[in-house]
């Protein structure tokens, strides 16, 4: 009986392919994809050093100078941290700007939230024409923060606005809400709160993830409307409110067309919206102090990030997953 062996790979002429040349091969095929991956990403790469990353980082540089925008870099002096003293110890409108934003933030958000929430519920049948009323709802959100939706609202709530016409018909005199101190504020927390479009689409689509069931087996069980969207309702969309918290919560304290626009660019009447934003522009590009507009931009981000993570770690307590497990 004759022998047989199996072809040895190392040898030449065998005509099979050695290990190490696959091993290269498939090294310059990967070599390759990721060189293609770089290329369709570098526009991207280019921006986030460009518009980003390295901005932001000449503005953490500047935040220890006392630059002013007119002198030139070699000339910029260094002064540590006293930008940062400033701000906290003999600057009243940097203060006066945080209990602004803090006002506008606290008030404007949950109302905004919990309007969008109502209209979500609202809509979330099957009424005839309730697709054109989504539509409308969601339509002043288009709108964002641009100036014509600003300078609109400004004539709506000026001394002779459509807002007093109304009232008016009802016999009740009208004030300059624009211009009084008292109430400038408020005018815009309105349009905040007006713009709740976004988040009720939002909650819309948290609504439609709610199982049926769970409502029939709490009407089973006696639940009315108010206990199933106590016991139902609320515990399966917090993933949702969780979320628009969140955005909303960073949009409320980066408001700023708004005032401006009302403001024409002063904070005022008196002061009343100053918002952060708002008097950080004023302290960058009206005032040319530049250095320590980057001061309180970073002190801003800081902030903000602080209030994220303390929503992430809290967040855990009372938002709950339909998989049971809680994030």
């Amino acid at each position: 009986m004759a022998l047989t062996t199996a072809p040895d790979p190392t040898r030449r002429g065998t005509g099979s392919v050695r290990p190490d040349a696959n091993r290269r091969g498939t090294g310059r095929i990967r070599h390759g994809e990721g060189l293609a991956g770089y290329v369709f990403l570098s526009p991207w790469l280019i921006g986030l050093m460009g518009i980003t990353a390295i901005p932001m980082l000449l503005s953490l540089y500047l935040s220890f100078t006392n630059y002013d925008i007119l002198t030139p870099f070699s000339e910029v002096e260094w002064v540590g941290l006293a930008n940062y003293e400033r701000m906290f110890t003999s600057d009243p409108s940097w203060w006066h700007s945080v209990r602004v934003t803090l006002s506008f933030a606290l008030i404007a958000v949950p109302l905004k939230l919990a309007a969008a929430l109502g209209v979500a519920l609202l809509l979330n049948r099957a009424w005839r024409g309730v697709g054109l009323f989504r539509g409308l709802f969601y339509l002043p959100s288009l709108l964002g923060g641009s100036v014509a939706l600003a300078i609109v609202w400004v004539n709506m709530f000026n001394r002779d606005g459509a807002f007093n016409s109304f009232l008016a018909l009802f016999g009740i005199q009208g004030k300059p809400w624009v211009n009084d101190p008292d109430w400038a504020l408020e005018t815009l927390m309105v349009l905040a709160i007006w713009q709740f479009g976004a988040p009720m689409v939002i909650f819309l689509a948290g609504l439609k993830q709610v199982p049926t069931e769970l409502y029939e087996a709490a009407s089973v069980d006696g639940a009315g409307k108010f206990r199933q969207f106590v016991n139902v309702t609320l515990p399966m969309l917090s993933p949702v409110i969780f979320f628009n918290l969140v955005l909303e919560t960073i949009n409320g304290f980066q408001g700023f067309t708004a005032a401006f626009v009302l403001s024409n660019g002063t904070g005022g009447p008196v002061d009343s919206t100053l918002m952060y934003t708002l008097n950080l522009y004023i302290t960058g590009f009206t005032d040319l102090e530049m250095g320590y507009a980057s001061a309180m931009a970073w002190v801003f981000l800081i902030a903000i990030a602080t209030i994220t993570v303390i929503f992430f770690s809290t967040g855990r307590f009372w938002v709950h997953y339909s998989d049971g497990e809680d994030r």
